[in-house]
């Protein structure tokens, strides 16, 4: 592993695909600021990047509250120069339409949007003075379509794709790599799995097809091929799936 003086932040560091990008871009030399509501439960992650060699820090942080973006941007950037945001926070609930009730609609706005344009801006805020940097935001299918049971999701992730537009609009001539990942398919976590379970029942998940689920290891390594990409010819949407996906 050979040092870069260089930091990334992921906010929404969850057990899955915030733990595999952070591990991944630990694993490629970068100092890792995480973040998630609870950041105790980021001390296993931590140890885990520091025991094989790599740096990181963890932070308690509520993305919805603007101070604490503030804060936990400062002190990655702080620590060296913000190189990459990750915005990965979720927020993935199913509630049928008259269920959804307008605390959980907005609650779910708060946390897979507002947080997003927060995160992107104050991450800009913070690259411009560096002439460089990548910003990256996590989607899903609800990204493009509204599913049954999904109004509060689908529209907050529909805002996060048009903040992510506007931002590699106005980013892109200065240098700064806004791209936006639509995963179109469940990825392998326990939530999903308990997913399953619920809609299909035990049966269906002990015969799971296992080209069914994306490994989030593979997301990590599709955002690191993002940061990969040379500037004349950068993405700004991408969409990953499993080849068994139907779509």
């Amino acid at each position: 592993m050979t040092a870069r003086s260089q930091t990334v932040a992921v906010i929404g560091a969850g057990d899955y695909i915030g733990s595999e990008i952070s591990k991944k871009f630990a694993a490629e030399g970068f100092s890792v600021f995480v973040g998630r509501r609870d950041g105790d439960k980021l001390a296993p992650l931590t140890s885990e990047i520091e025991a094989a060699g790599g740096t990181a820090f963890y932070r308690s942080l509520d993305a919805r509250k603007e101070e604490e973006i503030v804060s936990f941007l400062s002190d990655a950037d702080q620590h060296a120069p913000l190189e990459v945001c990750v915005f990965n926070i979720g927020a993935n609930v199913y509630f049928p339409l008259l269920d959804t009730t307008e605390r959980v609609f907005r609650k779910v706005w708060e946390m897979a949007c507002c947080a997003g344009f927060l995160a992107g801006r104050e991450a800009a805020r913070r690259m411009l003075p560096h002439g460089r940097g990548s910003i990256f935001f996590t989607g899903a299918t609800a990204s493009l379509r509204g599913g049954i049971g999904y109004a509060a999701f689908a529209s907050a992730k529909f805002g996060l794709r048009a903040v992510a537009q506007a931002a590699a609009r106005e980013l892109w001539p200065k240098n700064i790599h806004v791209a936006h990942l639509i995963i179109d398919s469940g990825v392998d976590t326990a939530w999903v799995r308990e997913r399953i379970k619920e809609q299909e029942g035990e049966v269906a998940l002990k015969n799971l097809d296992p080209n069914r689920l994306m490994p989030p290891s593979s997301v990590a390594e599709a955002y690191w091929q993002l940061y990969l990409q040379p500037r004349n010819a950068w993405v700004f949407e991408q969409e990953i799936r499993p080849f068994g996906e139907k779509w």
